[in-house]
């Protein structure tokens, strides 16, 4: 039986072509890239082609990216580090009440440390409204985060207008673009960003590795202190076969971009209706057509989506029931809360999220596989039983 991975917002399989090209940074062109000799030579101009290659699809300056560890430390290097270096203009941070735990938890951190945070509602799509943001700046306003598209549902934010109020105001603004960057097409111009997080996990490339985008003249404090690597803005020794490997994803993906997302909506649409079409009482959370070509997100009544996602995993299909980072926790999405739903319903929510890999048949045995899923725990369940009493 052929197994079914439908989790790729999660984390990606490394792309073979990718694996081939980190292969002789391990071993061969192995040296260090702030040792002067030959070999830190050879590894340094692996690094700054990789960085030209990022700042490519991403339409930035090369001496604009700075390689990190992945999105986590992305996301706090830009929130925490603009915000400490812009201090004595003001304290003021909005973010919104969907973003990743990568954004809420520096934000949080930032709160016990004296600075003012707002949190924005958003509608019952997940989308932010730009006025919104408009009407929460102040004078002491130095950053805006706002994700670019949600990790749970998929819903893509209006990036671009949020950017132009922002730059009007002259307050920082950055964007997770994690779950966006070689997915859907965009530059840092046409999004109106100062910073923006990526990590190549994401994207077919290695794990713990990512990169942050930085505006030049953006006010910035260094994250990670040490060594002076990264233009001092990011002390350590380079991931070379890391950054190697998201490069060559980056690669790939140009070559792919508009074949995947042509591909995979087709498909993402087809596995919506059908999961509609079979089970009563479903509904799609995420805006309908202002999302990520691969992501699906369903709640169904009567039933927790954790008792599906096991009983699915018996089946041979992987999916979550949302974010890979909150997978341990009872409590439900505060993505799903945040559009309007229920607890109940927050906790009987799928995400099939698609990718390079993801066949029609794959669909298919998805939506063979979870309506009879569903009508088993249904049966066992006393609000069902209730609720088919009243019918």
């Amino acid at each position: 039986m052929r197994k079914i991975y439908l989790d790729y917002a999660a984390t990606t399989p490394t792309d073979p072509e990718a694996v081939r090209a980190m292969l002789p940074y391990f071993s061969e062109t192995f040296g260090n890239p702030s040792s002067a000799h030959e070999f830190g030579r050879d590894a340094r101009a692996a690094v700054e082609a990789a960085r030209e290659n990022v700042a490519g699809l991403l339409g930035a300056k090369a001496a604009e990216i700075v390689f990190t560890s992945g999105g986590t430390e992305s996301n706090n290097f830009a929130i925490k580090g603009v915000a400490y270096a812009n201090r004595n203009k003001g304290n003021h941070i909005i973010t919104s009440s969907i973003e990743h735990h990568a954004v809420t938890e520096p934000c949080h951190f930032l709160a016990k440390q004296g600075f003012e945070v707002t949190v924005l509602p958003v509608d019952r799509y997940g989308m932010v409204d730009p006025d919104t943001v408009g009407k929460a700046i102040t004078d002491r306003t130095v950053l805006i985060s706002i994700m670019h598209a949600n990790n749970e549902i998929g819903t893509i934010q209006p990036i671009a207008e949020i950017g132009k109020l922002a730059r009007e105001k002259g307050i920082y603004f950055h964007t997770d673009a994690v779950q966006t960057f070689a997915h859907i097409p965009f530059t840092v111009e046409s999004l109106n960003v100062d910073l923006l997080s990526l990590s190549a996990h994401k994207l077919y490339g290695p794990k713990g590795v990512g990169a942050i985008y930085i505006r030049k003249g953006t006010r910035i404090t260094s994250f990670m202190h040490g060594g002076e690597q990264e233009g001092r803005r990011r002390a350590s020794t380079h991931n070379v076969p890391g950054i190697v490997g998201l490069s060559s994803a980056v690669e790939i993906a140009k070559e792919k971009l508009q074949e995947e997302m042509a591909t995979q909506t087709r498909l993402r649409d087809r596995l919506i209706r059908g999961i509609l079409e079979r089970i009563d009482h479903s509904r799609l959370n995420g805006h309908p057509t202002q999302r990520l070509p691969n992501n699906v997100n369903v709640s169904i009544e009567f039933v927790e989506g954790e008792s599906m996602l096991l009983s699915l995993d018996m089946e041979g299909i992987a999916c979550s029931t949302g974010s890979a980072c909150s997978s341990g926790s009872l409590d439900p999405s505060h993505v799903i809360l945040a559009i309007g739903l229920s607890h109940e319903m927050a906790h009987g929510s799928l995400r099939f999220s698609l990718g390079r890999f993801t066949e029609e048949g794959d669909i298919d045995r998805v939506l063979e596989a979870l309506a009879p899923i569903v009508e088993k725990l249904r049966r066992m369940s006393p609000l069902y039983r209730a609720q088919a009493g009243r019918s």
